[in-house]
């Protein structure tokens, strides 16, 4: 089998698992990973051919972008305590530990390669966390917490990788010159950020099809991750600030095409991007095992030790953490505030993609032409490290949830979305009452989408009327889903005549998908 076939048999098994990993409740990456180790033990499966060095390019960019487009700054400002805690102060912490246990347990290697084990091996992947957070059905604020954490913890890891890495390689290093760097690196990403989402602002303007816009879309974090790491910026904060940017100028509130085509379009390539990037997991073990050769079993025990070592100190980081977050809590920020929360965020710590691609950039050769001291060893700790959390912690996660009765609220969540709905339509009535005036609405057309918008409120509120009047908003509610599914059903017959009509000998087909979208929006506004 060659590497092309290789790739379509991974990118099958990531839409595939989907299905599979909600009927067997195992989350997606954990599956991909299993299948990813399993192809790897089969001998006509050939190894996976990918330079270290465009993994995290190819990969990451896409997939930061993805999450973070469902954020938004003033998400991020209001939460920010808890982003340092856990981005940057739990990564610093973690790096450190993982240093001191690895240099104890080969005295022989460099300090600065045991810092940059330390630091592929401290940020939590955000894409397995929260796959395996919404699959075991966490609340919502626990999610964002993960994802917030997720999103800037690469940041601080990568960083602190690439001047260890230079510090071994040419065997130079100055305190002054790493913070110095650590800051332009993110002032640097905050500016390519900025200045190209605002280029993707104008450009999105001057196009009028939505395809078209959601296909610079695509460009955009891929432009941002690798212009910001050309000028020595952090590409992966790059990508995250053009992401808030463009979420918090968000296109008009009347294009609804490019909404509809825009999310379809990023769901596609999370669900295909993460399914590689975790069946590549385990593609990958393959080649690490040859490389560590047969003294795999004697680097098991230097492996449980750093594992140990990273699960021990995130806890250790998390439960005064929380405690702190709740002392200071102004009643705005989303951070966990009891011991159950933060023994739950604890054990969602999962490596993924980014320690994977670290991993295996390191060099193999020194400046010198020496070999990179104890390379295979090192590779072998942080898939020890990978594995263990994706598998063990991911796979036992949702007992851990179920234990401490943290399932999510969706009582509570369906009616939040509601309460959403209940605005929407207010808006909606309050917009008529003005137009009512300024275009002289017959009083006929008028009451007619009056009525039409107090069943939409009947419908998903009725506690919010008034008693005497809740029998009668019960009855607006009724008959508003009768009157729903009869107007789907016209929309229905519509796009069915349009399917006759596209087959007809003579029809213009993309005339006649061009109704069909007009179709489907409006089925999708009723």
């Amino acid at each position: 089998m060659g590497q092309l076939p290789l790739l379509f048999l991974v990118l099958l098994a990531s839409v595939v698992t989907i299905p599979l990993a909600r009927r067997t409740k195992v989350p997606q990456p954990v599956l991909m990973t299993v299948l990813g180790i399993v192809m790897a033990l089969v001998p006509q499966i050939p190894d996976i051919a990918i330079e270290p060095e465009l993994i995290l390019p190819l990969v990451l960019p896409p997939l930061i972008f993805a999450v973070a487009r469902r954020s938004s700054v003033r998400y991020f400002r209001a939460n920010i305590r808890s982003i340092l805690l856990l981005a940057v102060g739990l990564v610093v912490l973690t790096t450190v530990a993982v240093a001191g246990a690895v240099h104890w347990l080969v005295p022989a290697l460099p300090v600065a390669a045991a810092v940059a084990v330390g630091a592929l091996v401290s940020p939590p992947d955000p894409v397995a966390a929260v796959a395996v957070a919404g699959a075991v059905g966490l609340p919502r604020r626990l999610v964002s917490v993960l994802e917030s954490e997720g999103l800037f913890n690469d940041v601080t890891a990568i960083v602190i990788y690439s001047l260890a890495i230079d510090a071994v390689v040419s065997g130079d290093f100055s305190a002054e010159h790493a913070v110095l760097r650590f800051v332009l690196s993110a002032v640097l990403a905050v500016v390519v950020g900025i200045g190209l989402g605002w280029l993707n602002s104008k450009l999105a303007g001057m196009l009028d099809d939505p395809t078209q816009q959601v296909a610079l879309n695509l460009l955009v974090p891929f432009a941002a991750y690798a212009l910001a790491e050309e000028i020595h910026g952090s590409g992966v904060l790059a990508v995250v600030v053009c992401a808030l940017y463009l979420a918090d100028r968000a296109a008009d509130a009347d294009e609804v095409a490019y909404r509809l085509v825009g999310n379809a379009f990023w769901e596609i390539v999370e669900i295909l991007i993460t399914g590689v990037a975790f069946g590549l997991i385990g593609l990958e073990l393959a080649t690490v095992l040859k490389e560590a050769g047969r003294g795999w079993t004697s680097m098991l025990g230097d492996a449980a030790v750093v594992i140990a070592v990273v699960v021990v100190v995130r806890l250790l980081w998390l439960l005064p953490a929380g405690w702190l977050s709740k002392r200071l809590n102004s009643g705005e920020e989303d951070t966990p505030i009891s011991w159950q929360e933060s023994v739950v965020l604890w054990w969602s710590g999962m490596r993924g993609v980014a320690t994977v691609a670290l991993s295996l950039a390191i060099p193999l050769t020194l400046h010198s032409g020496e070999p990179f001291p104890e390379r295979g060893r090192l590779v072998f700790i942080a898939f020890g490290v990978v594995l263990f959390t994706l598998l063990v912690q991911g796979l036992s996660l949702p007992l851990l949830v179920k234990y401490l009765r943290l399932d999510a609220d969706h009582d509570a969540h369906e009616q939040a979305v509601r309460q959403l709905w209940w605005r929407a339509a207010k808006a909606g009535l309050e917009r008529l009452s003005e137009l009512e005036e300024q275009e002289k609405l017959s009083v006929e057309i008028a009451e007619k989408l009056r009525d039409r918008q107090h069943s939409r409120l009947a419908r998903l509120c009725p506690e919010n009327y008034a008693e005497e009047v809740a029998a009668e908003a019960r009855v607006r509610a009724s008959q508003w889903r009768a009157a729903h599914v009869v107007e789907q059903e016209m929309i229905a017959a519509s796009r069915r005549e349009m399917l006759a009509a596209r087959s007809e000998p003579g029809a213009d087909p993309e005339l006649v998908d061009q109704v069909m979208r007009g179709l489907d929006l409006r089925s999708e506004r009723t």
